[in-house]
This record gives structure tokens, sequence and C-alpha cells, in this order.
């Protein structure tokens, strides 16, 4: 059993940078692709960015490139979003999920197995 657990989220002003991480349990996290996934107010959970159980390759949703890095830090069972140039359209509950099924990209959450239980982001216009 996986445990994910997300720390990091706050407040910020539009156009600052906050840094998110998600310490995972378990003997096997360098074999999991990782992501995080966000939920705004009133919407559905969205893709937000997701990476190799390497690290090697990355991907990201379109309305988060070139301002959010994932990256991982597998000696430390640690993935984490740098979020840069925040906008108000940020703001969302930012999750991590594991899939420990197979080690490839994916934005489909159906795919992921495990989620923490989420960190607020508020992002102030």
């Amino acid at each position: 059993q996986v445990q994910l657990v997300e720390s990091g989220g706050g407040l910020v002003q539009a156009g600052g940078s906050l840094s998110l991480s998600c310490a995972a349990s378990g003997r096997a996290f360098s074999t999991y692709t990782m992501a995080w996934f966000r939920q705004p107010p009133g919407k559905e959970r969205e893709f937000v960015a997701a990476i190799t159980s390497s690290g090697a390759t990355d991907t990201y949703a379109d309305s988060v490139k070139g301002r959010f890095t994932i990256s991982r830090d597998n000696a430390k069972n640690t993935l984490y979003l740098q979020m840069n140039s925040l906008k108000a359209e940020d703001t969302a509950v930012y999750y991590c999920a594991a899939n420990t099924a197979r080690a490839y990209l994916t934005r489909n959450p159906t795919i992921y197995s495990y989620w923490g239980q989420g960190t607020q982001v508020t992002v102030s216009s």
C-alpha cells in the first residue's frame, strides 16, 4: 500500500511561486510514474504534470507549461512541483498520484492507483 502526503500549499499573490512536495511511502517509489493533478473550485479534477519513474521524461498540461516544473528525488521518495508565475486560475487543491502498475506517462487519472489527501493552493489576483 502506497501512502502519499502533499505539503507546501498556501496563499500566494499572482506572479509568485510555490513549491509543493509529495512524500511517498513504499519500497518501489523509483518504479512508479508520478503525477500532479488539481481540482479548481467548481471544476473537475484536471491533469497538471507527470514524470517517469527515473525522472528522465516529463509532460505538462498546456495551461502550466513553461511555468511549472515536476521533479522527483527517488532517494528521498519525494515528488515535487515547482510553480512559478502563478495565476488566479491556478487556484485549486493539488493532488499527487502514483501509478504503481505501470511505469509510463499517462494523463488519465484512472490509471493512478494512489492519491494524496491534497493541498490547497490559492492565488490571489
